[in-house]
């Protein structure tokens, strides 16, 4: 088992949204801090800016960052870390810088892991690494993922992918997650633990990012149809059906059918199943009732029928996604 160097992507002269820095953080705190009670040597980790400015100094928003390493540095690393990419190559298709393009290809044939934390998937996929490979990327991004690279087979469920020689993760925290599981990959179970526990979180969460995913009803612009969903939110606990929504809608079963598909994407029964779920999210966030009563109160029946669609639909137990989100005062 070897630790090897880490070369990290740190965009410049494209503005990079200073949450990002979180992300830059993460493989920085993982890889770049040496733990020699645990390996000896540990990871050498280079950032590696993508301007064309004096490769010296790194402008980031709110710090400065000295480094000797620029893109020409990805070849000949063991692992690449794209962190992320700027907001507009995600938001507005801003082209990503065509030397960062080319150099993580040149990296790629050279032999190293790839990895992406977030929206850095963006910038594998750019590349065509991500071709005909399941990958991932924060839930929130993953929908533009797909449709701007439809080569790629876009998972939004998880956490992280590991396909290998190229790897990528969901957004924030998941991209930790995805950072001790290289530790673990490169260096044993017990360190990547050891290491965990020095940063105080868990060495492998359950489940996946659907856990995170708001499941309620997408916004829409049929008023129509507001009165009754409004209705139906505040009788989950009924057993309720199509019909019963339609007859409350003053309309006959299909053409119900139609306007809640036509105003949320969803079929009645589909969207009456989120709302459950959405509501039984909500009460283990921020209340103690037994599972039974969680159940009983989101129309979703038994405990056993509760945990079957939890696991289905968010990836994970009620019990695993209450203690996910602990109640506050």
């Amino acid at each position: 088992m070897s630790a090897g160097s880490v070369a990290v992507v740190v965009p410049e002269d494209i503005a990079v949204p200073s949450w990002d820095l979180y992300e830059l953080s993460l493989p920085c705190t993982v890889f770049g801090k040496p733990q020699p009670d645990l390996a000896d040597p540990w990871y050498e980790l280079r950032l590696c800016g993508t301007g064309q400015a004096d490769p010296g100094g790194l402008a980031v928003p709110g710090l400065a960052l000295r480094t000797p390493y620029g893109l020409d540095d990805l070849v000949g690393a063991d692992t690449v870390i794209v962190p992320s990419v700027p907001d507009a190559c995600v938001e507005d298709g801003a082209p990503l810088p065509p030397a960062l393009v080319s150099a993580l290809r040149d990296a790629y044939d050279a032999g190293a892991r790839m990895v992406s934390l977030c929206t850095g998937a963006f910038a594998l996929a750019e590349a065509g690494l991500l071709d005909g490979r399941r990958a991932t990327a924060h839930w929130m991004h993953t929908a533009q993922l797909a449709e701007r690279y439809p080569k790629v087979q876009v998972d939004d469920s998880v956490l992280y992918v590991d396909d290998g020689d190229v790897l990528t993760s969901a957004g924030l925290t998941a991209g930790l997650d995805l950072c001790l599981h290289l530790v673990r990959r490169d260096l044993g179970a017990h360190v990547a633990n050891q290491l965990a526990r020095r940063m105080v979180v868990p060495a492998h969460r359950p489940g996946g990012q659907a856990q995170f995913v708001d499941l309620s009803v997408p916004a829409t612009d049929d008023d129509g149809m507001a009165p009754v969903l409004e209705w139906a939110r505040a009788n989950l606990d009924q057993p309720l059906t199509v019909e019963d929504l339609a007859r409350r809608a003053a309309m006959s079963p299909r053409t119900f059918y139609r306007r809640l598909q036509g105003a949320t994407g969803l079929t009645p029964l589909q969207w009456l199943l989120n709302q459950r779920l959405s509501l039984a999210q909500g009460l283990l966030e921020s209340t103690d009732l037994p599972i039974e009563k969680v159940g009983e109160l989101s129309g979703l029946g038994t405990a056993n029928n509760l945990r079957h669609h939890f696991l289905k639909q968010v990836g994970v137990s009620p019990s695993d996604y209450r203690r996910a989100f602990p109640r506050t005062a």
